[in-house]
């Protein structure tokens, strides 16, 4: 199956450029979601929006985005307005600089996109890119509009490709003096070389599976007890009707559940 692309447009460095496509590097499409229902039918509720004053429901076609500059007054905007300030970082990301890998700081990263070649003719380009940044140990800053907004970027080679991460605002991280500044300065020297031994007690190779989601785990417990609870309906003819085929997610997931919870018996039993 071909990847779907977040996003398709050009990567530009000075006068050389090449077609790019993104996507995002993690995904939440695994973890178990719930509709709303209607507890008495146990049929799903539907969300619509609602004009404030007359109480009917509004078309698609009739929503529009509204600026607010006083109380019930509105400017409004519609999406031919919206397009005509795009910008051209709309489907170019243009290297605007370079900085040391290691000069900025975890806090501004925030999230992380795959960024690689578009097609072949390009493919030289890009790796021309990643290579060189590689080897100075630097990562291009740059700006790309994502969801309507500026944002800016930054582009760090890893492997083959290229990861392209979305920078928090300025005035979106909060300073840490202003929670530190009470925490002592150093700590008791004869307790440190104790709880340094507590380190090495517990030191590992990373690992995805130290950051796996308990609760996930016994949401799709339940769900699997709960299906064999549940009786088959009945159609109109009085006949059962044929179990629908389980999602593949679920299989996938309960494959895993149960190969991790193998894998740690073993390890107990070893």
């Amino acid at each position: 199956m071909a990847p779907r692309y977040y996003w398709k447009g050009y990567l530009k460095l000075s006068l050389v450029t090449c077609p790019v496509a993104m996507t995002p590097a993690t995904s939440e499409s695994e973890k178990v979601r719930f509709h709303t229902l209607n507890k008495d039918t146990g049929h799903r509720v539907v969300s619509q929006y609602i004009d404030s004053v007359t109480g009917k429901p509004v078309k698609e076609e009739n929503e529009a985005k509204g600026y607010a500059r006083g109380e019930n007054d509105y400017i409004t905007l519609t999406d031919d307005d919206l397009d005509a300030v795009a910008l051209d970082t709309v489907k170019t990301i243009d290297i605007e600089k370079f900085v040391p890998a290691e000069s900025i700081e975890w806090i501004y990263l925030e999230k992380p996109h795959y960024l690689m070649p578009d097609d072949a003719v390009g493919n030289e380009a890009f790796a021309v890119i990643r290579d060189a940044m590689k080897s100075d140990k630097v990562v291009g800053i740059s700006k790309l509009v994502m969801g309507r907004r500026e944002r800016a970027v930054v582009l760090e080679p890893r492997d083959e490709g290229i990861v392209l991460w979305s920078l928090r605002f300025g005035d979106e991280v909060r300073p840490e003096d202003a929670y530190f500044e009470d925490i002592d300065e150093k700590a008791d020297p004869d307790l440190v070389p104790l709880v340094q031994q507590l380190i090495k007690q517990k030191a590992a190779r990373w690992s995805p599976n130290m950051v796996s989601d308990p609760i996930q785990e016994s949401l799709l417990k339940l769900i699997e007890e709960k299906k064999k609870l549940l009786k088959p309906k009945k159609t109109a003819k009085g006949k059962k009707e044929e179990a629908a085929p389980t999602s593949n997610v679920v299989n996938i997931m309960e494959a895993l559940r149960k190969s991790v919870e193998a894998d740690l018996k073993n390890r107990k039993a070893g």
